[in-house]
């Protein structure tokens, strides 16, 4: 049977804060700070800890081998040699942000009945780009069932940054959708990260119906305000789109045409009179995950607990949940070690609507497995990264011995 499993990408013992995310306020405000790659790890373990609580079933994915000397050799250097700000993109460990990942449509939405993903090529962010041949070897092995049809990237120069820039809308029991790609236009300090050709070849290659398939441009004001993705801004669920009034270059004409595609649309307008842009991005008040809840328990919000701590977010939260609106539940995640460096829990996951039964069984979470790579994290993974830590060969030595010991664990030590 269909479900919608969220796949979080397990945070790598190499994450710091180098402040590589151009147009990424939190990223680029933390440069330089002192990085908890154990603390991180845990609290992203917590969170699938806490969607499983909600009866959700849930995913993983594994970090990437950092930092990437194959990478560096590409570039005629090593970690030892390599320049300051070369070093950093290769230590990243942005792949933790899964919604990056890849773009999913559903089986009951393609042509040939399959679930299609296409995974990211992240070229607009250098610290990105070398992270697609990894998420790509770890896509194929997580589904490699004949119901998936796994596609390599849309080549550069068309930037694509996966789900993060795409939403879906559909009836209940995940019937047929309506697909939205969100995209960018160049121009301005901060880079559109989503291109429009980009969408446009995923949409083809997943062969889904041009009547439910819409291209929405993302508004300039968003993307210069620090609203580097789309679900920075606008988040979908079923039939609920909850979104700022600014996520939108031309709002009026944005609304009208999702909602002649998809006319049981509700779309929950956050004004920017009640939550300013600049708070909407401090919070992640969208870059939350909106759930629906088993047995009739409606639509859940679960969102960082920095949004309680803005009192115009909290208040129009709470004031929606009392009017009856569409979302019935707030459920805050310490996920801060993730905010920190930019990203929030919407960001931390890969939604998959598929049988779990095709999925790799090795990528699927339960209790006890997540209490295991809880230990192993424990163990392994480093308590602080400094700036000047990057430079360090024993630390390299020890988060490669760390993510390898992950990955023997889970018995995926075909991904090293």
């Amino acid at each position: 049977m269909l479900t919608e499993i969220n796949f979080d990408g397990i945070i790598g013992p190499s994450h710091n804060y180098a402040g590589l995310s151009r147009g990424n306020i939190a990223s680029a405000s933390n440069a330089g700070d002192v990085s908890q790659p154990r603390a991180a790890a845990l609290q992203g373990i917590d969170k699938m800890r806490h969607n499983l609580a909600l009866g959700l079933p849930q995913g993983i994915f594994m970090p990437l081998d950092r930092p990437d000397a194959p990478w560096l050799a590409t570039l005629g250097t090593t970690q030892d040699d390599a320049e300051g700000h070369l070093r950093a993109q290769a230590w990243s460990a942005s792949s933790m942000w899964a919604a990056n990942a890849a773009t999913v449509s559903p089986a009951p939405d393609s042509a040939d009945g399959k679930c299609h993903l296409t995974v990211a090529n992240l070229v607009t962010m250098p610290h990105r780009s070398h992270e697609w041949p990894g998420t790509l070897a770890q896509l194929r092995l997580a589904f490699a069932d004949p119901a998936f049809v796994v596609h390599a990237p849309i080549p550069a120069p068309f930037g694509d940054e996966g789900a993060a820039n795409h939403m879906r809308l559909c009836s209940g029991h995940h019937g047929q959708g309506v697909e939205i790609f969100v995209y960018g236009v160049g121009g301005g300090r901060f880079p559109a990260r989503q291109h429009l050709d980009a969408s446009k070849a995923i949409a083809r290659h997943h062969r889904l119906d041009p009547a439910r398939t819409l291209f929405i441009r993302q508004s300039d004001t968003a993307i210069q305000g620090g609203a580097f993705h789309n679900d920075v801004v606008a988040v979908a669920n079923e039939h609920v789109l909850f979104t700022h009034e600014t996520a939108f270059e031309d709002r009026a004409a944005a609304h009208a045409e999702i909602r002649a595609a998809f006319p049981a649309v509700e779309i929950v307008e956050v004004p920017a009179s009640a939550v300013t842009l600049p708070d909407a991005i401090k919070s992640y008040l969208f870059n939350a995950q909106l759930v629906s809840l088993p047995d009739g328990g409606g639509m859940g919000l679960v969102l960082p607990t920095e949004a309680q701590a803005i009192p115009a977010v909290w208040n129009w939260l709470e004031a929606h949940v009392a009017g009856n609106g569409p979302i019935r539940r707030l459920l805050p995640v310490n996920v801060r070690q993730s905010m920190a460096n930019g990203g929030g829990p919407a960001c931390l996951r890969l939604r998959v609507v598929a049988d779990p039964a095709t999925v790799d069984p090795r990528f699927m979470a339960d209790g006890a497995k997540l209490d295991h790579i809880a230990e192993v994290v424990e163990a392994h993974w480093p308590e602080s990264i400094a700036p000047g830590d990057l430079a360090s060969a024993n630390l390299a030595r020890d988060v490669r011995h760390a993510r390898t010991a992950l990955l023997a664990a889970l018995d995926l030590s075909g991904l090293e």
